[in-house]
């Protein structure tokens, strides 16, 4: 990995995307200018769950993966924003693409789940990539992915626990805070594996760093952004060095109250997340506040999965995890805010994990919700 951490390497995966569409497209058809690649014979585009393709998260790494394979493959592609966040919204927009000839769609996240399992029956000509989350009749009910779906989760755990590692490493002595968005799989196993990596860090590398349960929350949202600072500043003021925001625009907060107070003279941190998120911490010149970022590969998984399609390799009816062992998890590729010598022991824990002999659990045991 370059400079300790995860180099991006193509997942030996194969995707295809589709995307819901309603009312005014917010990203107008586009094919592929600037490429000498043959024009692929599918459009690919993508539903947005809550927030944007600018919101430094799971939107944004999911479209970005799109526009890179677009560069390469020369297909047409758009995204559209639901009006809202229900069953309805969400199958509005999947059936304007494919009325409008997007055929390969994509959707980030579980909230997708009975949207993508009405579609994939109804649609048989089309497929799907449905990311952190399983086709299923009902909330409750067991997957069913089809042979035109195919289900992307990660294992978010390792990549938490690692920025776990790398916090206590930095810190050394001090406190530790956790801000999630709402209280769902992805973001609990970033929690657990935060906690994780801090104690392993604890238990064998000097450290002494604390994370209380007063300081492990959860607000409920994914966009309220004003939340994440409040959140953010309570904790600050009770003594936290470093705050994992897995929150999306909850997390965008966080990040700006760490930037106040840093410009203010205090030293404090914040740990991104899903995307490397340093450029969203800068506050001078190349200074940031983001001391690392827990990455999933999701730009890496959307193309990989559009490549697949063109090279008629779609894994339909596959429920594919991507974690420290594929690469589909980890830190950024650079780090300016760790150094070396922290790096290199990430290294060693990433190298750990990927031969199994580090197991990050996926659940809470004795860890604080």
């Amino acid at each position: 990995m370059k400079k300790g951490v995860l180099s991006l390497i193509s997942l030996a995966l194969s995707v295809t995307m589709l995307a819901g569409c309603g009312g005014k497209p917010a990203s107008e058809p586009t094919g592929g200018a600037g490429s000498d690649a043959p024009k692929a014979n599918f459009k690919v585009g993508m539903v947005t769950d809550a927030g944007t393709i600018d919101d430094k998260s799971f939107n944004q790494g999911t479209y970005e993966g799109i526009v890179k394979a677009n560069k390469d493959f020369n297909m047409e592609y758009k995204y559209l924003k639901p009006a809202g966040q229900t069953e309805a919204d969400y199958t509005k927009e999947i059936v304007n693409l494919y009325d409008a000839g997007y055929k390969f769609i994509v959707t980030p996240g579980f909230k997708f789940e009975t949207a993508v399992h009405k579609a994939q029956e109804k649609y048989k000509d089309a497929k799907f990539v449905l990311i952190d989350g399983s086709p299923r009749p009902n909330p409750d009910a067991d997957p069913d992915v089809k042979e035109n779906t195919v289900s992307i989760y990660f294992a978010e755990q390792e990549s938490g626990f690692l920025a776990g590692v790398a916090t206590a490493l930095h810190v050394k002595d001090g406190q530790a805070g956790f801000i999630g968005g709402m209280k769902i799989p992805p973001v609990q196993k970033f929690n657990w594996g935060f906690q994780q990596g801090v104690k392993y860090a604890n238990d064998n590398l000097g450290t002494q760093v604390t994370i209380n349960k007063e300081n492990v929350v959860y607000q409920g949202t994914f966009d309220d952004v004003a939340a994440g600072s409040q959140l953010a500043a309570q904790m600050y003021d009770r003594g936290v060095n470093v705050i994992f925001a897995a929150a999306g625009g909850v997390g965008v907060g966080a990040i700006n109250e760490a930037k106040t107070r840093v410009q203010g003279g205090s030293d404090v941190w914040v740990v991104g997340v899903d995307v490397d998120q340093y450029q969203d911490g800068v506050y001078e010149g190349d200074k940031s506040v983001i001391l690392t970022s827990a990455v999933k590969k999701i730009d890496q998984a959307a193309y990989d999965m559009i490549k697949a399609e063109t090279e008629g390799k779609f894994p339909g009816g596959q429920t594919i995890t991507l974690d420290a062992k594929n690469d589909g998890v980890g830190l950024p590729a650079e780090n300016p805010n760790l150094s070396e010598d922290i790096l290199k022991q990430v290294d060693e824990v990433f190298n750990k994990i990927k031969a199994g002999e580090i197991t990050v659990a996926a659940e809470q045991g004795d860890l604080i919700e």
